[in-house]
């Protein structure tokens, strides 16, 4: 709900910095490993209450993000970048849920757990609409060059990551800030099946 004011907030100022990176020889693929790694190191950081450290890499986790695409858009943009990309994202976004389980399972597990199953069928919905659009060569640049059709929801990256950062501030209510994205998150995932319900309808392809 809120990718596309981030986007025309903060593309101007990635994208020279993605040029002069690409100047230096910086690479994109290399830029979305080391986002990986200091997602992870922040998801590490919320299992072992070391919540300043978990915040620190997860904003530069952010910020690599945005730079890997800023590089590729100054040099040369790759379906491999782009996978590596939208997977290594699902990657940080299922670990720090699950770190905070990690960290208190009595306290956090079961709101962890219906979060997930939450980012699970967003996934699912987001994933599904993008390959059948992309059979019927819909495109769509409404949040910026993507290697995939990218519908608008509630929950997306901005708020995601409004949500982690929420979570690390204020640990201790974890659970209910997590149950509230959950239905968050599942409200997107129903507004989606509904949209495609309607852009597909008559579609007489083979169902898998």
């Amino acid at each position: 709900m809120l990718d596309g004011f981030a986007r025309r907030l903060l593309d101007p100022a990635l994208d020279r910095a993605g040029r002069a990176l690409a100047a230096r020889g910086a690479q994109a693929d290399a830029l979305t490993f080391a986002g990986l790694a200091c997602g992870l190191a922040a998801a590490l950081a919320v299992a072992l209450a070391a919540d300043g450290v978990a915040l620190a890499a997860f904003a530069v986790n952010r910020l690599l993000d945005g730079l890997d695409g800023a590089v590729a858009r100054a040099t040369t943009r790759t379906d491999r970048g782009g996978f590596l990309d939208i997977v290594l994202d699902f990657v940080t976004y299922g670990a720090v849920p699950l770190a905070f389980a990690l960290r208190d399972p009595a306290a956090n597990a079961l709101a962890a757990a219906v979060l997930l199953f939450a980012f699970y069928v967003n996934g699912a919905s987001f994933l599904a609409f993008a390959a059948v659009a992309a059979k019927r060569g819909l495109e769509s640049s409404v949040r910026g060059v993507k290697s995939i059709y990218f519908t608008a929801g509630l929950a997306e990256g901005t708020e995601t990551v409004l949500a982690f950062v929420a979570m690390m501030l204020w640990p201790r209510h974890f659970s209910i800030m997590a149950l509230a994205f959950a239905g968050l998150t599942l409200m997107g995932a129903v507004a989606r099946v509904t949209l495609a319900w309607h852009v597909f309808s008559g579609d007489t392809a083979d169902e898998d």
